[in-house]
């Protein structure tokens, strides 16, 4: 058994809902570990210590992390080290960890962990599942020449340096690593992919009047979940409906929230396109019931990306055999793999013509459909469920 310390950006009441980052803990908890999670708070009276579905939660008080600018997003990130060190001795933990971990985003928890490291004589994993700040560079958000961008690049060096052990999602990533960061041991690096617990219905059939709710009967469902931000220029979906407007039964349905969800509302109006249905948030259960009454995910990265980005939410969609339609930049290599693994198509962001005709692939062949579902749901069996993170991290730290 070990001790182990986990800093989270995000990590939602089990209560609640569950993310990744809820399964890979609860995962560690089931095989014995002794865990605390350090986590911001939803709001000022939600501080403090407790247990969260069996696990050891300290939440913190912070700024707004989420759905805010740039300018706010990353001074509440400074902060945010800053607050767990004090929360750490405002709760007497005593640091006698044997592990920390610790995903990206963010970068700025870095002198928190690496005073972690040295009063415990702890290692340090990192899961890395953001590269930054080269995504904020690609997405014009900071500039890459400047003063803000060579702060937090040097945080980043700093991290990759005191990290013991760095978990990448795909190939790419841990040659972009490499590539990069030639300072950096290589020998820290290894493939980390993606994971999520599988859905389980036991039985339970599926509710049609989901589809009634959200008008949705008769129709071809290309479903989209998840954070609605620059990353997934949502405008290239936009532009994918509009030319499917020929097409009647084919809807888009997008669920979720994100720093462009108005942006998104406001073109979809502006287009006048009656084949795009907006959602915010809905509970786990009732989106993976649509997800299975769906037809085909939807996945869509920036094509100014020139980090090599693994998008987490085509979890779901394996997780409930939907083949998976892809708007994805040129560096990535999820394309690749989902060409490697038959379970879905792809085209490269901006190219909505062959978008397109991919999409008319998916929606004229039923028996194509289901066969890149299976393939997906037997893939995701195999590698991507959350024992197999817990397995790939134990055995790089025993």
């Amino acid at each position: 058994m070990k001790k182990i310390i986990f800093l989270a950006l995000g990590f939602p009441d089990v209560a609640k809902y569950t993310n990744l980052y809820t399964d890979l803990i609860h995962e560690f908890h089931n095989n014995g570990h002794d865990v605390l999670v350090l986590a911001p708070a939803e709001n000022s009276n939600d501080t403090g210590l407790r247990l969260e579905g069996g696990v050891k939660v300290l939440r913190v008080a912070t700024l707004p992390l989420f759905n805010v600018g740039i300018i706010k997003k990353g001074l509440a990130n400074i902060l945010l080290s800053r607050q767990y060190k004090k929360a750490l001795k405002t709760n007497n933990i005593t640091l006698d960890f044997d592990l920390i971990l610790m995903p990206t985003p963010p970068i700025t928890l870095t002198a928190t962990a690496n005073w972690i490291k040295k009063k415990a004589n702890a290692k340090l994993y990192l899961i890395l599942r953001d590269i930054f700040p080269q995504n904020a560079v690609d997405l014009k958000m900071i500039n890459g020449t400047g003063v803000i961008h060579s702060f937090f690049r040097k945080k980043e060096i700093e991290l990759y340096k005191i990290s013991d052990y760095i978990g990448c999602m795909s190939p790419a990533n841990v040659e972009y690593i490499k590539k990069h960061n030639t300072e950096i041991e290589h020998s820290k690096l290894h493939l980390l992919p993606n994971w999520e617990n599988l859905p389980n219905y036991k039985g339970e059939k599926k509710s049609t009047e989901l589809l009634k709710k959200y008008n949705l009967d008769n129709k071809f469902i290309v479903i989209f979940g998840g954070n609605i931000g620059k990353p997934q220029k949502m405008e290239n979906i936009v532009a994918l409906a509009k030319i499917c407007q020929d097409l009647p039964e084919i809807v888009f349905f997008i669920i979720g929230t994100g720093t462009e969800k108005q942006m998104l509302t406001e073109l979809v109006l502006k287009e006048k396109l009656t084949n795009v249905i907006l959602e915010d948030k809905i509970p786990k259960t009732e989106y993976n019931n649509l997800l299975r009454l769906s037809d085909v995910g939807l996945i869509s990265l920036s094509e100014e990306f020139t980090i090599p980005n693994f998008p987490s939410k085509v979890l779901s969609y394996f997780g409930n055999k939907k083949p998976v339609l892809a708007s994805v930049d040129v560096n990535t290599d999820f394309g690749i793999i989902l060409e490697d693994i038959n379970a879905g198509y792809w085209a490269e962001a901006g190219n909505n013509i062959v978008l397109k005709e991919k999409l008319l692939l998916l929606y004229k062949n039923n028996e194509l459909r289901t066969q890149m579902g299976e393939n997906g749901y037997k893939y995701m069996e195999e590698y991507l469920l959350p024992d197999k993170a817990y397995k790939t991290i134990n055995n790089i730290i025993s």
